[in-house]
């Protein structure tokens, strides 16, 4: 008989370092003829990101030498650091953010550098690049940031698309300038047009951007631009978000909208440059552009292999020329692929990134006669017992004014095949809130959530109003209620579970129940703990504690963010008052772990030690754990370790049980 263990205490081989030992985060991928490259994001090696070459005959190499670190700080959140075309690999290094070329089986050759050396340090970034069909330029997006060129100081970032020559003179053309925001540019097959999206302040990518198109001359020169799709259906509401515009084989531009409330593929008439719609349903092909170099679809002859995201979960799907979709499961394994990404044409499939509810990203080949593993998931070493699979559901919340509505979530139970359930206990709850807060849970095998179901927690996370994966109006509904609608959700899968007939009926202990959340979800978390009662302990990573704070001090993607969650600023300063956890800390009994990085430029460390000085000055139980050597979310492995065992220890005496030996 299995032994009985209060939940909580249970003992498990996921530790804290099993979740960084031997990690690398699947990222980006390109295929350049036979060869496939990809980027891998290494926690064990200082949490630099790699880019992985596997050759015709199955070689796998890294493309960069050991010291290399292959990102760009555009957006501040990165994404898009490289690319590669003909066996030439270009790609920006976070220690100074310049582009570099390197040749072909030359990691460890010192590169060429392609762009010229910026007055302030990491003062010219770049991102999202392609090379031009004749290899002589690399059009990518540029962030120049005060002190470079007409950037005075004071000013915000300058966002530009720009050709950047390929032989290392360091020439580099201007091709669009003027809008807040420009990305993925894509050049055509004869390298005569550009596309590209744009937008300006306040909206972000998921709210409001054009789609455009132009001549690219050889020189480098872009004339005759013109918009592209103008105009959406009756009852729309203002805005539509393009995402990822691609050329097909033969010269047809292709994107991904939300003019009919979803997601969808569509074709741009050759002709009139009008939309024609590929695909409907309620699923969604695009996620939201929070980094570069997302990936959601690609042509393979005749078919059009995406992502779609329906019910919560991803799925891969086909696309014909007669316009007939079906399903394909690129997993072989007993459990289904629940999360797709980084689709890129191979031969007659596609290869991408997919993982399920029990299995990490791997790097998968597909086509129509099945699937090949590229780079198999690593071997944690644990029996499927450990994995816990969830349960996607749907529970009831209302708004404000008392209206029912309904919100998601994914729950997973306490999974632990060595111990007996307690037959007088219920598990406590930990209710994940997930950043952005335009974002939505990960539906794949997450070992920081197996460590807390692994020991006898349950866990809930919430895809609460403002997600996406569930329509235009769903990632909307949080529009002027950031703080408000997000809570309330949280709080209300938080009794959802804990609700039953009888004291201790329900699915988990309602006298235990903690939530933790980074970023944006890190200031859900402050403000379901002081504006409600329901949470007895919360854990906040680099969370926000003062909305005009961050109004006043963040980057310039997200510098009006808010304009559209909570309203103007500074018309609008009681709501940002009103909401703000910082001002009502008198309201706030409930014990509190800070977890913050030094280095974060997204929410300055101010704002945890504000919080940590209020709480203490008023004797809530509070602790602030700062990280000097980290910035916007945790990347280091020991750093990782220590954060996750810091939680355990806190819920642990919040909730009155022992740790577990392990």
């Amino acid at each position: 008989m299995d032994p009985v263990r209060p939940y909580g205490s249970w003992s498990s081989p996921i530790s804290a370092e099993l979740l960084v030992a031997g990690a690398a985060g699947l990222g980006e991928v390109c295929v350049d003829g036979g060869t496939i490259w990809w980027s891998e994001s290494r926690p064990d090696e200082g949490g630099r990101t790699v880019v992985v070459r596997r050759g015709p005959d199955g070689t796998v190499v890294d493309a960069v030498p050991p010291d290399a670190d292959v990102r760009t700080g555009v957006h501040e959140y990165g994404g898009g650091a490289w690319w590669a075309a003909d066996g030439v690999l270009v790609h920006s290094d976070r220690s100074d953010e310049r582009l570099v070329r390197r040749e072909p089986d030359k990691a460890d050759v010192d590169p060429l550098v392609l762009t010229p050396e910026p007055e302030t340090v990491r003062g010219l970034r770049y991102a999202d690049g392609r090379i031009t069909p004749d290899g002589r330029w690399y059009v990518c997006v540029r962030e120049s940031h005060p002190g470079e060129g007409p950037v005075g100081e004071g000013s915000e970032p300058a966002n530009e698309l720009v050709a950047v020559a390929m032989d290392g003179s360091q020439q580099v053309e201007v091709l669009v300038s003027g809008p807040d925001f420009v990305s993925s540019p894509r050049v055509s097959p004869d390298g005569g047009r550009l596309a590209w999206i744009q937008w300006n302040h306040p909206d972000l990518p998921w709210d409001d951007t054009e789609l455009r198109v132009g001549d690219l001359s050889a020189a480098g020169r872009l004339t005759d631009t013109r918009r592209i799709g103008t105009g959406h259906p009756a009852g729309h509401d203002a805005g539509e978000s393009f995402f990822q515009p691609e050329w097909r084989a033969d010269g047809v531009l292709h994107v991904v909208t939300d003019r009919d409330g979803w997601w969808h593929l569509y074709r741009v008439a050759p002709d009139t440059d009008t939309l024609e719609q590929l695909t409907t349903g309620t699923f969604e092909v695009a996620t939201p552009q929070w980094v570069f170099g997302l990936s959601r679809y690609a042509f393979a002859g005749d078919d059009i292999w995406f992502a779609r995201r329906e019910g919560g979960v991803d799925r891969l799907a086909v696309l014909d020329a007669d316009g007939i979709v079906a399903e394909v499961e690129p997993l072989e394994s007993s459990t289904p692929a629940t999360s797709i990404g980084s689709l890129r044409a191979h031969a007659d499939g596609v290869v991408l990134v997919a993982a399920s509810w029990t299995t990490e990203p791997a790097l998968v080949a597909v086509d129509h006669g099945g699937s090949e593993m590229l780079r198999a998931p690593r071997d944690l070493g644990l029996d499927p017992g450990w994995l816990p699979v969830p349960e996607q559901v749907t529970f009831p919340t209302s708004d404000p004014t008392g209206v029912g509505e309904q919100a998601h979530a994914v729950v997973y139970p306490p999974t632990n095949p060595g111990y007996g359930v307690p037959a007088d206990e219920l598990p406590p709850l930990i209710v994940l809130v997930h950043g952005g807060p335009t974002g939505s849970v990960r539906t794949q095998l997450q070992l920081a959530v197996a460590f807390w179901t692994s020991r006898g927690f349950a866990v809930a996370d919430v895809d609460y109003r403002g997600s996406t994966g569930y329509g235009r109006p769903y990632r909307h509904r949080l529009r002027g209620g950031w703080g408000v609608l997000d809570v309330d959700d949280c709080v209300a899968v938080a009794r959802y579970l804990s609700s039953g007939d009888r004291p201790k009926s329900g699915r988990v202990d309602g006298d235990r129940l903690a939530i933790r959340g980074g970023s944006a979800g890190g200031f859900t978390v402050l403000a379901a703990l002081t504006f409600h009662d329901v949470f007895t302990a919360g854990a906040s990573r680099y969370g926000i504690a003062d909305l005009a704070a961050l109004a006043a001090d963040t980057h310039k993607f997200e510098a009006r963010y808010l304009d559209r969650l909570v309203g103007r600023w500074p018309e609008d300063e009681v709501v940002y008052r009103e909401r703000s956890p910082i001002h009502h800390v008198d309201r706030l009994s409930t014990p509190l772990l800070l977890l913050q990085g030094s280095e974060d430029r997204v929410v300055p460390p101010s704002q945890a030690h504000a919080m940590a000085d209020a709480l203490a000055g008023r004797g809530v139980p509070c602790e602030l754990i700062e990280f000097p050597d980290e910035g916007h979310g945790f990347r280091k492995a020991a750093n990782v370790v220590r954060a996750l065992e810091a939680e355990l220890a806190f819920f642990a005496a919040r909730f009155g049980f022992p740790v577990a030996s392990d």
